[in-house]
């Protein structure tokens, strides 16, 4: 019997669609090699690399931040599980901490001067989608401003976060296991909680003048927050906490 034989053209990027901020020419085709009956189709795709981040050259030996912007070490990402598992590049996690390896000069509150709050060596945590990637140095590093940091953190375990600013740290409330009538919730309809206990506190805003603002909870209040408020964490334990700002926390619980 004849092989049947089906070649699927290229296409071209001047068959697809301009958009606002993409460019025909940006856009490279994909090569489809030839499809035979009773073969595995073989793919190869090319093109859109999308770099993550900005490689500064060999020549420059130190990056020095301006302002209220701090340069963060990254910390490598996991490759593997708890049990040594080997985790592919889709289940790795992107990391969200570092070491502080320079500062800036600060910010100006009026005429008031406020220096950066975190030193260098400092471990931090960060919010994830926050500053600028760079390669320097043979490693990972971020560029952002310090309201971006979370806190800081110098064990592995999130509930040992140090909050900064205005910043707190719950421990989020289990999810309630069974209706007011007393039937059982199967994990898919259990609601996630908006409720937990403070675990722990930043110093608290700054004014016009300066000054450190008093946050109105502590250590120990229990919560009421905003639902889709904050940044989410599973701690050491297998418990639930999340770090948002305090203008977040709707309401304390008596």
């Amino acid at each position: 019997m004849a092989t049947t034989q089906l070649t699927v053209p290229a296409i071209s990027a001047r068959n697809l669609p301009s958009f606002d901020g993409l460019k025909p020419s940006a856009v490279k085709h994909v090569s489809m090699g030839s499809l035979k009956s009773g073969c595995v189709l073989k793919r190869s795709f090319r093109g859109l690399v999308v770099k993550a981040a900005t490689v500064v050259a060999p020549k420059y030996t130190s990056i020095t931040p301006l302002g209220d912007r701090v340069l963060v070490k990254i910390k490598n990402v996991e490759e593997k599980t708890q049990g040594g598992i080997l985790l592919p590049t889709t289940a790795q996690t992107k990391p969200q901490g570092g070491e502080i390896v320079a500062t800036g000069e600060g910010k100006k509150l009026g005429n008031t001067k406020i220096e950066i709050g975190v030193k260098t060596g400092a471990q931090v945590v960060y919010s994830k989608y926050a500053g600028t990637e760079l390669a320097f140095n043979g490693s990972s590093h971020l560029i952002l401003k310090e309201d971006d940091i979370f806190g800081t953190l110098e064990t592995d375990d999130i509930k040992d976060l140090k909050p900064l600013n205005d910043r707190i740290l719950i421990k989020v409330a289990p999810a309630e296991e069974k209706t007011a009538g007393g039937l059982l919730l199967t994990e898919a309809s259990k609601e996630k909680p908006s409720v937990g206990t403070i675990i722990a506190v930043g110093s608290g805003p700054l004014d016009d003048e300066g000054k450190r603002t008093a946050l109105p909870v502590s250590p120990g209040d229990s919560v009421m927050y905003s639902k889709y408020a904050g940044s989410e964490f599973k701690g050491s334990d297998g418990s639930d906490y999340i770090v948002l700002r305090v203008s977040d926390v709707i309401a304390v619980l008596y």
